[in-house]
This record gives C-alpha cells, sequence and structure tokens, in this order.
C-alpha cells in the first residue's frame, strides 16, 4: 500500500508553501502532483520543480496514471499527493488510491464560487465532491499552513 502522507487542494499546486513549509511538517521525501493539464505541460513542471529542494522527488501524473502507477509506490517513498480540485481528489478515491484526510488549502475565488474561507471558495460542484468524500470517510481540512488550526470544512457547506 502507497505510504500517503497527505493529499492536499490547492489550486496553485506546488509553491513555497507546499515545497518547503508542507514537505518539512510531513517529512515527504515524494510529492506526487495529479493534474492531467500538468503532466503534458513541461513548463509548470520545470516552474513547480524549482520551488523544491533537491532532495525531494516529484513526479507529475495524471489523475488516472496516479490511479493506475500509485500501488506500484515502493515503501521508502514518502508520498505528499497534491491536487488542484475536489473533484480530483474524489476520482483518485473512487479509482482505489488510499486517500483518508484531505487538506484544503486553497481554492481560489471565481465567478459563480462563495468564498467560505479566506482562501477557500466553493461552488455547488465542489460541495457535491466534499459530501462525497466524507461519505467515503474522507477526512476534510482546511489549513493554509501546518502550524495553523485545522477546521472541519464539512461545518460550511
Amino acid at each position: 500500500m502507497p505510504n500517503i502522507l497527505l493529499t492536499r487542494i490547492d489550486n496553485r499546486l506546488v509553491h513555497g508553501q507546499v515545497g518547503v513549509t508542507w514537505v518539512n511538517h510531513l517529512g515527504a521525501n515524494l510529492i506526487v502532483v495529479a493534474n492531467d493539464d500538468v503532466a503534458e505541460d513541461t513548463v509548470q513542471q520545470d516552474l513547480m520543480e524549482m520551488v523544491i529542494p533537491d532532495s525531494i522527488g516529484i513526479r507529475f501524473f495524471s489523475i488516472q496514471t496516479t490511479i493506475d502507477v500509485i500501488h506500484d509506490a515502493a515503501d521508502e517513498q514518502l508520498i505528499f499527493l497534491v491536487v488542484k480540485t475536489p473533484q480530483d481528489v474524489l476520482r483518485l478515491v473512487e479509482g482505489g488510491v488510499p486517500i483518508d484526510k484531505v487538506n484544503i488549502g486553497n481554492m481560489h475565488y471565481s465567478e459563480g464560487k462563495e468564498q467560505i474561507f479566506s482562501t477557500v471558495s466553493v461552488d455547488e460542484s465542489d460541495k457535491e465532491a466534499f459530501r462525497k468524500l466524507r461519505d467515503y470517510g474522507v477526512k476534510l481540512e482546511v489549513r493554509r499552513v501546518p502550524d495553523e488550526r485545522a477546521d472541519d470544512i464539512l461545518k460550511y457547506l
């Protein structure tokens, strides 16, 4: 079984906060970015690789590839899984990826979304995905940085 330390929703994917603060807090040695667009975009991949220490591995997979290969992870791989949306997490869970906890970091506001935290805005599709994840037994917490107190997103849906 893959050693997934944490799954984080962050529409920015990998940036300084993820690449340094969260990786150090978790003790991760591998970041897996599960995103269909980034899996095909070497420019975005290069930018994300620039913000992580050389000692940390990073892989860029589509959602389906993540589902297909995550169970092949070596025991010594301590995985920090990063996705862009709650729908991506739901696809991973429904595809058999063993995710028991999700950290919601950043979901930016856009038209049709309601801001429920300073860094989290949701629409009906997001709410439905969170509810389905809850039904699968996934714990859902909003927390920007590790030293911030976690809050249960379900209280606000």
